[in-house]
């Protein structure tokens, strides 16, 4: 598929600068993008690249200008560069299952609507329910009173145990394991007693959640992820956390159990999180950060234990200068040491 550059101009409604009658037959990052390919720019950082992209084409914020480059400016260009690539993908192959495959296993109590997909090799245990318009890929399982709601996208090899509810709309990327058994142990004797989980785990809608992620099911009552909330890949998310509405929760985070995250908050990556406390509305932990108390609404954290920012990086620049302090101290005991001579 191609498509002139006028023509996307009129589909971001932006202003075009430059030749509108360039063919656009492809995507790419502004450095490594090619004549006939669009890119974008939103980070400032990267504004010093424009003069060397190769790209035909360049979506951008509204103030920016470059001579000698064609340029869509609009209010938001990873936005826009998102809506050309959607227009785009409506002509590709559709890959996803179609109806109940020959080999898929169906419980004679399950419940699928009409119109849902089940890919091959796939197990629905009894009870389970899955409501119209729901796609699962192929050597899935879904366990015994298992709900799904409408449109939810389930890809291979992801394991919905038993009693678990999603809402509509939810995706689930391959090898995602939802309710396994929460971490839980009583020692007696030495010995470690493993302590029944018998909770579940409620995923609301919106909900995408990437591969290799693990959501525990509570011990009881239910493990929480609300609506709309994105979860990057390997997560590891305990029993009976709660995370709140739209937040982020980026690749090789860990939130330890009973935690409850507010809404509209960002864990970056590799953050930690201890059990039993609570992460305000809007926070922000930033990556690789160990957050061993609870953190106010809007406050953002660095560092292990994480702290308030301005004071991790005032901290950290004093240990970057400790060297510098050792010398200083040295100097000062020997000036000491010969004023009491």
């Amino acid at each position: 598929m191609q498509i002139s550059v006028a023509d996307i101009a009129q589909l971001v409604k932006g202003e075009l600068i430059g030749d509108g009658g360039l063919l656009v037959s492809g995507f790419s990052g502004i450095k490594e993008a090619k004549k006939n390919e669009l890119t974008f720019l939103s980070n400032p950082k990267y504004e010093p690249l424009l003069t060397d992209t190769q790209a035909g084409v360049i979506l951008v914020p509204r103030q920016i200008s470059c001579p000698g480059k064609t340029l869509i400016r609009v209010d938001n260009p990873s936005l826009s560069f998102t809506h050309v690539i959607n227009h785009f993908l409506k002509d590709e192959p559709d890959y996803k299952p179609h109806g109940i495959h020959p080999t898929a296993v169906i419980g004679q109590g399950a419940r699928l609507a009409a119109n849902v997909a089940v890919g091959a090799h796939t197990v629905i245990e009894d009870g389970a329910v899955i409501e119209e318009g729901s796609v699962l890929y192929a050597n899935c399982y879904v366990g015994h009173e298992t709900h799904l709601g409408k449109n939810c996208l389930i890809y291979p090899h992801v394991v919905l145990r038993e009693k678990v509810y999603l809402g509509d709309r939810v995706i689930i990327h391959c090898g995602t394991v939802i309710g396994s058994d929460g971490y839980g142990y009583v020692t007696v004797d030495g010995k470690h007693m493993k302590i029944p989980q018998i909770g579940t785990v409620l995923i609301e809608n919106d909900v995408e959640i990437g591969a290799n992620v693990t959501v525990d099911r509570a011990r009881f009552g239910k493990t929480v992820i609300g609506e709309g909330t994105k979860i990057d890949n390997l997560v590891q998310i305990a029993h009976n956390v709660a995370i709140g509405k739209h937040c982020f929760i980026v690749s090789q985070c860990g939130i330890a159990g009973s935690t409850k995250i507010g809404d509209n908050v960002i864990l970056a990556a590799q953050a930690g999180v201890v059990g039993h406390i609570e992460i305000g509305d809007g926070a922000i932990v930033t990556a690789q950060s160990g957050v061993s108390h609870s953190i106010k609404p809007g406050e953002q954290v660095f560092g292990s234990p994480a702290q308030p920012i301005k004071q991790a990086f005032r901290n950290n620049a004093h240990i970057q200068r400790f060297d510098k302090y050792v010398e200083m101290i040295k100097d000062l005991k020997k000036r000491v040491e010969e004023l009491e001579k």
